[in-house]
Order: structure tokens, then C-alpha cells, then sequence
């Protein structure tokens, strides 16, 4: 044999396995490319069961009784507003099926503070076919605790409109994914997607 030959013979089996790494490289990665450019999608937001502590708010409720009951209980404690987030959870069509293993959120309403939370169930996304979820949320009013008038305003709001107030910002990062035959941990394929809601209700994706 040549030494010509020798070399080339020698090339080739050194190249020869880092090929065929590279090539099932490429083979487990396309699963995972088509998760990372999967988006989830916040197709509805609305906002059932609006309470002031013990208090119900109901739409059209006059609630100047309220303000005084509000008054004489917060010697007992503090009485935040609680509601729940009746929300779509969908993926763009055209999309594979996957499935959350729950997801961390976060919301913020203006005049109010900051709250998160995390949605510890799994959840099967399928495009076209929304997962309706329930988000129990309770957040404290800001400003002078001894003036009532913005949390009862606050609250009169979402029970009348049945929504977040514009200028709302939710932002959800998923947890883990399990899709196309593959696991994927929380954070690393699926970033944290955030939306404010217009004032006519509508969702806008944040970038």
C-alpha cells in the first residue's frame, strides 16, 4: 500500500465516526428544534368569582355597604382582593401535541401588587383544542390601607367587565415539556412568554 493510500485510509476512519456522531446529533435535535419553536398562546383571560375577603362582588352589586363592612373587618386582618383567572391555554396550529408538567405565572395589575404563583398539574396542549384552566389570585391594593375606595374600585371592575384592567401584564414560563418522544427540563427549550391586555380585553404577546 501506498503511502498515499495509507493516509487516505487513515483519514477516513478517523472521520468516519465524528460523522456519524454529528448525523445522530442532527437526528435527536430536530424533536427538540421543533419544541423550541413552539409558542404558547394565551387565547382567552377573563375573571370569575371577584371577593373582598369574605365579601362577594358581583356585577352591578352597589357597594357602598361593602366599604363600610370592609371598615369594620380589617381589624381582623387583611382583606385582599381574590379572584379567579378562568384562562385558554393553546399552542399555533400546525404545532405538535405536548404536555406541561405545570408552569410558573405571574401578574400584574396595576395599582396593585405584584403576584405569582405556580400551576403545579399537567397540562396537554393540542393545537386547536384549548386547555381551560382555573388561577386563583389574591393581591393587596396599594396605597393608604385606611382609604378603601381603590380596592372596592378595583374590585367593582373586574366583577362588572369580567377581565383584568388594561395595562395588566401576565407573563407564564413553562415547566417541563414531554413531546415527540422526548423530555425536556423547565426553561431551557420553552422560554417565559408575557402578555398585556388592551383596554378593550384583548391579549398582546410581549417580545
Amino acid at each position: 500500500m501506498s503511502f498515499v493510500a495509507f493516509r487516505l485510509r487513515r483519514r477516513w476512519r478517523l472521520l468516519l465516526p465524528t460523522g456519524l456522531a454529528l448525523l445522530l446529533a442532527g437526528c435527536l435535535a430536530m424533536p427538540q428544534t421543533s419544541l423550541f419553536a413552539m409558542r404558547l398562546a394565551v387565547t382567552s383571560l377573563g375573571v370569575e368569582d371577584v371577593r373582598i375577603g369574605p365579601y362577594a362582588i358581583r356585577a352591578g352589586l352597589d357597594t357602598s355597604d361593602i366599604t363600610s363592612l370592609i371598615a369594620s373587618s380589617l381589624g381582623t386582618g387583611s382583606l385582599p382582593v381574590q379572584a379567579t383567572l378562568a384562562m385558554g391555554l393553546g399552542l399555533p396550529r400546525g404545532m405538535p401535541p405536548v404536555e406541561l408538567n405545570g408552569f410558573r405565572w405571574t401578574l400584574d395589575v396595576p395599582d396593585a401588587e405584584p403576584i405569582s404563583g405556580n400551576y403545579a398539574e399537567r397540562v396537554a396542549l393540542t393545537p386547536g383544542d384549548d386547555a381551560d384552566l382555573r388561577l386563583p389570585v389574591s393581591f393587596d391594593v396599594l396605597g393608604d390601607r385606611q382609604r378603601f375606595a381603590p380596592m372596592v374600585q378595583l374590585a367593582s371592575q373586574l366583577a362588572n367587565r369580567g377581565e383584568l384592567p388594561a395595562g395588566s401584564e401576565l407573563a407564564i414560563t413553562p415547566g417541563g415539556v414531554r413531546g415527540l418522544g422526548v423530555s425536556l427540563p423547565p426553561g431551557l427549550w420553552m422560554p417565559t412568554v408575557r402578555f398585556s391586555v388592551n383596554p378593550d380585553g384583548s391579549l398582546t404577546p410581549q417580545s
